[in-house]
């Protein structure tokens, strides 16, 4: 870690994080997002709920930067394909984010990736380092709102079939419809069942009444949603149906259930994000929501 910090501006210096760097970790994310986009999308239980994941291991797949012995930027590598990183407005020009980016690069290759890539605000100034570097364009995110006013027409449930909250024993079902419907993802790694437990329903915060599950006749999960409540903002994390199970409304009725949920709970905001993998955009533009931020996912070949 020392040799591979002569890199840095003088005055900083490179270490590995423990989990009691969450709470810093956090504020640069926040501040970095807020300039970035004009407001923060992550939560403090974010940061903890994706550390304490089995197969990520601080501080080897993290790093942080201290500049005058102050934190002020940090990149993490997730199963060598997937990575974060962010730098304190204040301290982006020094060459940082170009050194977290050679970073992110060895530590993905330790891991044994062949490519590796991160999602940033279009055209921020992380968005433009990237480009510059050679990382390309893989697919592009939109987080989605529902305007003030807006009401999402409810959606009737094909005959037999229920809503309901998760319930004891549901979670490897829930995992299954989620890790099924997302592994139809071009280049998209498989999801253990521990990493997604522990960012779901081991999530600080978690109760079995923010994951919503669609039941078909026979009283099998076929459809899952998982609601995270921030602040003011009611966000679906996770929307997903079965493949033979698409076209029955599904998605719309716990969509519809999820943001009135939201409201119950004090919500005033309802947001998700989608990609242009899932082909979805579509489907919640027509249901009144609009694109509030955009995001690219930029990687590159190692």
């Amino acid at each position: 870690m020392n040799d591979s910090a002569l890199g840095l501006p003088a005055g900083c210096t490179a270490r590995g994080l423990i989990p009691d760097d969450a709470r810093l970790v956090y504020e640069i994310v926040a501040a970095s997002e807020v300039h970035d986009i004009g407001e923060s999308e992550v939560d403090y239980e974010d940061i903890v709920s994706d550390w304490q994941r089995p197969s990520f291991h601080l501080p080897e797949q993290a790093v942080g930067v201290e500049c005058d012995g102050r934190l002020v930027a940090y990149a993490e590598v997730y199963a060598g394909y997937r990575a974060e990183a962010h730098v304190l407005p204040e301290h982006r020009g020094r060459g940082i984010g170009t050194w977290l980016a050679w970073w992110v690069r060895q530590e993905a290759r330790r891991e044994g990736g062949t490519l590796v890539g991160m999602s940033v605000p279009q055209g921020s100034e992380g968005d433009r380092l990237l480009a510059a570097l050679g990382y390309a364009v893989r697919w592009t995110s939109w987080v989605m709102g529902l305007p003030d006013g807006t009401v999402i027409e409810p959606q009737p449930l094909p005959v037999g079939y229920a809503l309901r909250d998760l319930g004891a024993g549901d979670e490897h079902a829930a995992y299954r419809v989620v890790e099924d419907a997302f592994g139809e993802w071009p280049d998209r790694k498989p999801t253990v069942f521990d990493d997604w437990a522990a960012s779901t329903v081991l999530r600080p915060g978690f109760e079995p009444g923010l994951m919503r599950l669609a039941t078909d006749p026979h009283g099998t999960p076929v459809a899952v949603c998982l609601l995270v409540i921030s602040g003011d903002c009611a966000y679906v994390s996770e929307l997903a149906v079965r493949a033979d199970q698409r076209g029955l409304g599904l998605a719309r009725a716990l969509l519809v259930d999820g943001f009135a949920r939201g409201r119950a709970r004090g919500a005033t905001r309802s947001e998700l994000s989608t990609d242009s993998r899932t082909g979805a955009l579509g489907l919640y533009e027509r249901v009144g929501m609009v694109v509030t931020s955009t995001w690219l996912h930029r990687g590159i070949a190692l």
